[in-house]
């Protein structure tokens, strides 16, 4: 960034100086003429610890106090966001307050919910999830207090200098000095977006970050300015974009050793004494350490190998043994660890985020599963549902959306999941192991990331196992942060456009009316062609619904006076409907009447409007949790991918279908609506977003009973026009993840009518009455149990009595039978291992259309693969097995006596 960007009117009338750190060379401000250094960590050291910079604060008094501040500054307050960035597609987690606001605000494209606004969003992030608990300062979750202003050119707000005096009155009002803060100069980029920032900091401790965004990547026409080799442009938005840490400031308000001792006070005291650690507490060496800890973790990367050279340091700075301190730290930071992890997953399930193998999913599980091993290490017998429940109510019940019994639930379900894996992985391990003790080669990263990701094995047990079959294992102390990084974001990349030619070919048009949004209980319209090329036509208005949403486009028919042509597809390009035709030809510039398939599109509409009826069913039933994970629409059955902690049962299957079908009873009004994004997001929350997240300043909002979604799809007007609904089957379709297949309407009389064809056959078969057909299964199942018993006896001895029947030779003094028997081809395996069994040699076959060989042998001068190769060779056929026993097929029963012959002739020369 140009060195202008930073010369602030504010900071030049209030005496502050830019200077050049003398460690790390960036620029700064600050009130200090005898200042060298920025006052970062890294510059400099902690000074903050046991000398607190501002009036001691809590958690709840610090939140109040920022908000307060800012309100009275002109700051509308907003509620938080859920920790579920369920309004983007490119994060899973909301990572910062900025986040609740892109693409669509940052953009431009919809309004800020207030302006300016103030806000302390919960934001998580695992890129540091390893650092957690050993540094003294890292967080999973950490609320980020925020102001944001967002400027255009004709309404101006405020930008650099009053974002900066805010900070200033807002520190002297919590009673900060400002001679003892510095505004470090950091050029910001982020999300697509950049600009100039400072970097706020005091004590040794950075506070906040003042960024001010009025860059972006979209090319405009205007001078680009280079960041990092990548272009970015002058927006119309200018954006104040401030992060301000509430548990930082905590932290800094009661100098703390560390920010865990500031922020979980009785969390920490309370596991403290549940690890049998309780003797700690009172300790000053530990005291001393953990400051001394967090003052050199704060001026290193502890990262890597960076973690070791930081504890010697601290163990050669307080006279304490390298191993001694180890052995000291390791199970306080396991605590603190346990601390900031159960917070971090009391805001991820109190979300409704539900643990699985993929997406938020896949983030949820690894700090659950992170946290039981670290329980397990120091020993901690508290069942982590009470530990998540006890955040649950530090933090405020009211915060959350999920009950705390279903949390329960899906904690004893994920440690029921982990123990299993814990079993299998050691078996997993030992045979990797083993694989790399061969090669001579340690076990690498890329394996332990495979082993975590396809099996849920933990590195650490990888390790130990390891070590057990002498073999080294790649292990960097970053793991978990690694392994985050990868997860954190949609990272389905750009794909290529299956229509790019088909794009450039319709460039210019104009847009498509859509008729099917206005005319919804119409078949029929007429239209202007404005565009035919291929086997597509482009008309002025259409009422075919194109295809998207997971529902399938209308089909139909188009007529002009010299034709008539089937519509079998449509679909949207931009704003523009295309419609693929067979069967003859449609020119530019005619009229032509559309008729829509009416079976088809009331069919599809009953189906998308039970799919919504069945999302709030199932909500109704297991919980608010329930997430559509995808759907499609389909003539005969549709589908609806739930996201559920565990299988679906049988009987809240039946209470979900009664609750769908007594919605579907009460006749309730379907309301379609367009409304302000930011509106709707405000009145409605982000479960709007169930089917993705449609583009554009207005959404289309549709309500059926409780459940209000953005969907683009057609819809009946009222619940009662679904007619009913059918729920077919549930299967598991991956982890976490339960697909509902069910039918609607005509389509759900059709299946069960075939149903009810299928009941009637098997009554009829078995002779019952359909009220009489379950016990008469059931009896018929157990005789058949029976009987099958019965004839496997019976087979049993009669191929002993067979096997009696049979005679054999001794031929070079072993004993050999070769015998054509009308027998199974397992009674032929039993005859023939019987001889063998003896030290004999067996040579069988039997059989219609099909003759099964089988030769066993008791003797290594005769290998019974061989002998079966050649009988069968003989008999049009083939064979083969192991030299003690072996089996083949063939066809041509004519020449088995001569095979058969020509195969104890091949023993006797053998034996011979």
């Amino acid at each position: 960034m140009l060195e202008e960007e930073y010369q602030l009117e504010y900071f030049k009338s209030n005496g502050l100086k830019r200077k050049i750190c003398k460690k790390c060379g960036a620029a700064f401000w600050t009130r200090d003429a005898n200042r060298e250094v920025c006052g970062d960590a890294s510059c400099a050291p902690y000074s903050f610890i046991g000398n607190p910079v501002f009036k001691p604060h809590s958690l709840d008094e610090m939140r109040e106090a920022y908000l307060s501040f800012f309100e009275k500054q002109g700051h509308q307050r907003i509620s938080r966001y859920p920790v579920a960035a369920r309004w983007r597609d490119d994060i899973y987690l909301t990572i910062a307050s900025i986040a609740d606001f892109q693409p669509f605000v940052t953009s431009g494209v919809v309004p800020p919910p207030a302006n300016p606004l103030t806000i302390s969003q919960p934001c998580i992030r695992l890129n540091d999830l390893d650092s957690v608990g050993r540094s003294g300062r890292h967080l999973t979750t950490f609320e980020m207090m925020a102001h944001h202003a967002f400027n255009t050119d004709k309404n101006e707000i405020y930008w650099k200098d009053r974002t900066v005096e805010l900070c200033d009155l807002f520190i002297e009002s919590i009673g900060g000095n400002l001679e003892d803060v510095t505004y470090k100069e950091h050029p910001w980029i982020g999300g697509g977006n950049a600009g100039p920032s400072v970097e706020v900091m005091i004590g040794g401790l950075e506070v906040a970050t003042l960024v001010f965004m009025s860059l972006g990547k979209m090319a405009n026409g205007r001078t680009p300015i280079e960041l990092e080799g990548v272009p970015y442009y002058p927006m119309d938005l200018r954006i104040v974009d401030t992060g301000y840490g509430l548990e930082r400031f905590v932290w800094a308000s009661k100098g703390s050793p560390t920010i865990y001792d500031a922020v979980f006070p009785e969390m920490v005291n309370d596991l403290m004494i549940s690890a049998g650690l309780e003797n700690l507490l009172q300790s000053s060496e530990l005291a001393k350490i953990l400051a001394m800890n967090a003052k050199y973790a704060g001026q290193m990367d502890i990262s890597g190998s960076n973690l070791i050279k930081m504890r010697k340091e601290v163990a050669k700075t307080i006279g304490v043994g390298f191993e001694k301190l180890q052995a000291l730290m390791d199970p306080v930071e396991r605590v603190y660890a346990i601390t900031d992890h159960t917070r971090c997953l009391a805001y991820m399930l109190g979300d409704c985020i539900v643990p699985s193998n993929a997406q938020e999913g896949y983030l949820a599980r690894l700090v659950i599963r992170r946290t039981l091993r670290m329980m397990n290490e120091i020993g901690l017998e508290t069942p982590l549902y009470e530990l998540i429940e006890k955040q649950m109510k530090i933090i405020g019940p009211d915060s959350f959306e999920q009950k705390p019994s279903v949390i329960n639930e899906i904690i004893e379900n994920e440690v029921v999941k982990y123990e299993q894996t814990m079993e299998r992985g050691a078996r997993i391990v030992r045979k990797i192991a083993g694989s790399y003790r061969g090669k001579k080669e340690p076990v690498p990263l890329k394996e332990l990331i495979t082993l975590y990701d396809s099996h849920g094995i933990p590195p650490e047990i990888v390790r130990d196992i390891a070590a057990e079959e002498s073999v080294e294992v790649d292990l960097p102390d970053d793991f978990y942060s690694v392994v985050a990084d990868m997860h954190s974001e949609n990272d389905e990349g750009v794909k290529e456009d299956p229509y790019a030619a088909l794009r450039k070919r319709i460039e210019g048009l104009p847009p498509t009316k859509r008729l099917y949004y206005e005319q919804v209980a119409d078949t029929e319209f007429d239209a202007m062609v404005i565009d035919a090329f291929d086997n597509y036509v482009i008309l002025d208005q259409t009422l075919f619904y194109p295809e998207g949403g997971g529902q399938p486009a209308d089909i139909g028919r188009l007529l002009s006076e010299n034709a008539m042509v089937k519509v079998v597809h449509t679909f949207k390009l931009g704003e523009v409907i295309l419609h693929r035709i067979e069967g003859g030809d449609i020119r530019r510039g005619v009229q032509v009447k559309g008729v829509i398939d009416e079976n088809f599109r009331l069919t599809m509409m009953r189906h998308h409007s039970a799919t919504h009826v069945l999302l709030h069913a199932a909500k109704h039933v297991l919980g608010p949790h329930i997430h559509q994970a995808g759907a499609q629409k389909g003539f005969e059955s549709s589908r609806i991918d739930l996201r559920h902690f565990k299988h679906i049962t049988p009987e809240e299957l039946q209470k979900i279908e009664i609750e769908a079908n007594r919605i579907i009873l009460e006749n309730q009004k379907i309301v379609i609506e367009w409304e302000d994004r930011t509106t709707a997001e405000q009145k409605y929350g982000f479960d709007l977003y169930q089917g993705g997240v449609p583009p554009g300043k207005m959404i289309r909002i549709v309500k059926v009973s409780g459940d209000v979604q953005a969907c683009a799809g057609t819809h009946c007007r009222s619940t009662g026009e679904i007619g009913c609904l059918k729920i077919i089957r549930v299967e598991h379709v991956q982890d976490g993840i339960e697909r509902v297949e069910f039918a609607a309407g005509l389509s759900a009389i059709a299946y069960m009518e075939k149903m009810e064809g299928l009941l009637d056959s098997s009554c009829q078969t078995l002779s019952v009455q359909r009220e009489n057909l379950p016990s008469s299964v059931d009896r018929f199942f157990s005789e058949w149990k029976d009987q099958k018993k019965e004839i496997e006896k019976l087979g049993k001895e009669l191929g002993e009595l067979r096997l009696e029947g049979l005679s054999s030779e001794e031929i070079g003094g072993i004993s050999v039978a070769v015998h054509e028997v009308n027998a199974s081809p397992k009674e032929l395996v039993s005859i023939a291992t019987k001889f063998a069994n003896e030290g004999g040699v067996g040579l069988v076959a039997g059989g219609e259309d099909r003759i099964h060989v089988v030769a066993a042998s008791g003797t290594e001068r005769i290998n019974a693969a061989d002998l079966v190769t050649k009988v069968c060779g003989m008999i049009g056929g083939k064979g083969g097995g192991k030299p003690g026993l072996a089996q083949g097929v063939g066809t041509e029963k004519e020449n088995l006596s001569e095979a058969l012959q020509q195969g104890k002739n091949m023993i006797s020369e053998l034996l011979k």
